[in-house]
């Protein structure tokens, strides 16, 4: 399980990441480029992921020393 959510986490930061460089207009050629909409629907979506990393790695934590 702890595996499943830092691969999650990882993957939903990056598109995150992605998104919002698109809406800032620093990664062109699709519909989201130079969209500020696009800014916080990305920096949402990578603090959601930084989250679910941040689970993955403290779940595993805590079940070594349990």
């Amino acid at each position: 399980m702890r595996t499943i959510l830092v691969v999650l986490g990882v993957l939903v930061t990056l598109a995150g990441a992605v998104w919002a460089l698109q809406g800032a207009g620093f990664i062109l050629g699709s519909f989201m480029s130079n969209d500020p909409t696009w800014i916080w629907i990305g920096a949402v979506t990578a603090v959601l992921g930084l989250g679910t990393l941040a689970v993955g790695i403290w779940s595993h934590r805590t079940a070594k020393h349990a």
